[in-house]
């Protein structure tokens, strides 16, 4: 196993950070490092926003549903999909551009995903802890409104950045045998129930916040009820409406 798969192999989620800033060479490098991702037809369709003010930052925090470390990290970080850019880029050339296309939400919000996670894994092999931050998305629109986000513009997650004060366990991830198929798409409840056992386990175990459950059951609230159903109007009044 070579140092790169050992350190995306030992990703975990951080929320405990020290004082110690990040030098902003090194900022900058990692956003580089985001831009070296895989992008749809060199689209690049993504904005990041360095949220530096306290305040935005205390408030986003509370807009995510109180996650106090998005205000304490060294940097934050949001990741937005930007369809702005490109669609005005081509405009400007003559092109009679269509925007609102489904496609289009779908190229800005992987384009941003993986350049979010290039992010991810250069500040993790500098020594740095990351934690994403999808519950900027329980409340788009504010945050949205505080950022001055443009229309063909919406926030998908935010990412907190620090250098760790803590040392949480690694989270186990389902067998390779349940995510990997061959040829055809195939039946996984046997893994499934195996690797409930392995989470139970986990979280039984773990330094911190543990908890009688397992994967299965911990997915329950996710499922229980509609997830963000304000997401779709969001998204059509971002300009996003989906054709």
């Amino acid at each position: 196993m070579n140092d790169v798969i050992k350190l995306l192999k030992s990703h975990r989620s951080i929320r405990k950070f020290s004082d110690r800033p990040i030098p902003k060479e090194l900022l900058l490098e990692l956003i580089q490092a985001g831009q070296g991702a895989a992008t749809s037809s060199h689209v690049q369709a993504y904005t990041v926003i360095h949220v530096k003010d306290q305040a935005n930052r205390e408030q986003i925090a509370e807009l995510a549903g109180g996650q106090g470390y998005i205000a304490t990290c060294a940097d934050f970080l949001v990741f937005c999909a930007d369809m702005k850019r490109p669609t005005e880029a081509s405009e400007r050339t003559g092109a009679n551009v269509v925007r609102g296309m489904t496609e289009q939400l779908l190229v800005a919000t992987v384009d941003t995903a993986l350049m979010a996670q290039n992010v991810a894994v250069a500040a993790e092999s500098e020594g740095l802890g990351i934690c994403y931050i999808g519950g900027i998305r329980n409340n788009p629109q504010e945050v949205s409104d505080l950022l001055r986000l443009p229309k063909h513009v919406y926030p998908v997650f935010g990412m907190c950045l620090g250098y760790p004060e803590q040392e949480p366990e690694v989270k186990p991830r389902l067998p390779v045998e349940a995510v990997l198929k061959e040829d055809y798409y195939t039946e996984d409840c046997e893994q499934v129930e195996a690797f409930d056992t392995t989470m139970q386990a986990y979280y039984q175990a773990r330094s911190s916040s543990n908890k009688d459950t397992d994967w299965s059951r911990n997915l329950k609230p996710l499922f229980d009820n509609k997830l963000r159903p304000h997401m779709r109007d969001f998204l059509i009044k971002r300009g996003f409406e989906m054709k």
